[in-house]
């Protein structure tokens, strides 16, 4: 895989992946940016969250669950020193389906988070401590 990136303003980032599809990056005023795009370290816990979240739709999909909302709520936190790497995330998945039960929600979340996720791999593998939890609506 190849991604390739441009500098377009201040502190303004393009980045353009093979397939053409484009991701922004920016940061706040305070470090030089105008605070037009997410913040790389941002756009990483998004990428593990959506990474994740991919995994719990499909899986639930194969049990012939219906979906009728999959939301989450990421909280990451922070090193204090540089390199200000993530510590901890916890991952709260909310799911509303007629159909589902909580222990499909969790097994779901359990084989994304310890089998599929190459992203909360990647987290897990620095050191960082990864949580998560299931809410289930039936409506």
């Amino acid at each position: 895989m190849i991604v390739n990136l441009v500098l377009d303003g201040n502190m303004h980032i393009t980045a353009t992946e093979s397939n053409g599809h484009k991701t922004y990056f920016d940061t706040v005023p305070e470090v030089g940016g105008e605070n037009t795009a997410a913040a790389p370290m941002v756009v990483m816990l998004q990428a593990m969250a959506g990474c994740s979240m991919m995994d719990v739709a499909a899986i639930l999909r194969k049990k012939r669950k219906t979906i009728t909302e999959l939301k989450m709520e990421v909280e990451g936190l922070r090193a204090d020193k540089h390199p200000k790497v993530y510590t901890k995330v916890h991952l709260k998945y909310t799911l509303v389906s007629p159909d589902a039960e909580q222990k499909d929600l969790d097994r779901s979340i359990e084989l994304s988070q310890n089998t599929y996720c190459g992203a909360s791999a990647m987290f897990k593998q620095s050191g960082c401590e990864v949580t998560y939890e299931g809410i289930l609506i039936n409506q």
